[in-house]
């Protein structure tokens, strides 16, 4: 028996770069969607996904240009694809989204670059304030236009 072997036999050592598993199932937590994925590639805590799930996980879709989704489309490095798989946590690192592995379960935060898109996209309830003269003006009066709202309280 090789020296090698025998101690990976025995568990004194372990080796260095985790080899690829056989796909297996997993679960992906995103925004408040729960993903139960029937194929999944797991390195350590690194995570691949089948391509053709991605849409389902973060709305992102594999194209030539990279992983688009809506109007953004961010390019993505040979090291992030390989044949039919996705590496969704390699992505991750690479837009800067936090995420945590556990159990067969990981769970992403927001995506940095599409967070703006959801901010702006927010409509804020009418409401109404009397102006300076006194006269009632209400947020909706200002609809397609630009409004900045300044408030103060004394607590």
């Amino acid at each position: 028996m090789l020296r090698r072997d025998f101690l990976l036999a025995s568990g004194t050592v372990a080796l260095s770069a985790a080899a690829p598993t056989p796909p297996s199932s997993g679960t992906v937590l995103y925004g408040d969607r729960t993903i139960a994925l029937d194929k999944v590639r797991v390195e350590g805590d690194e995570l691949w996904v089948r391509s053709p799930d991605l849409p389902r996980i973060n709305e992102f879709e594999v194209k030539p240009q990279g992983a688009c989704r809506a109007d953004v489309c961010i390019p993505l490095s040979k090291n992030l694809k390989q044949g039919d798989w996705f590496h969704l946590t390699g992505f991750a690192r690479q837009i800067h989204q936090s995420y945590v592995a556990g159990a067969g379960v990981w769970s992403f935060g927001e995506i940095p670059v599409v967070r703006g898109e959801f901010l702006n996209s927010r409509i804020a309830p009418d409401f109404a304030v009397p102006d300076r003269q006194g006269k009632v003006v209400h947020l909706s009066d200002f609809r397609g236009k630009k409004a900045l709202i300044v408030t103060w309280a004394s607590w």
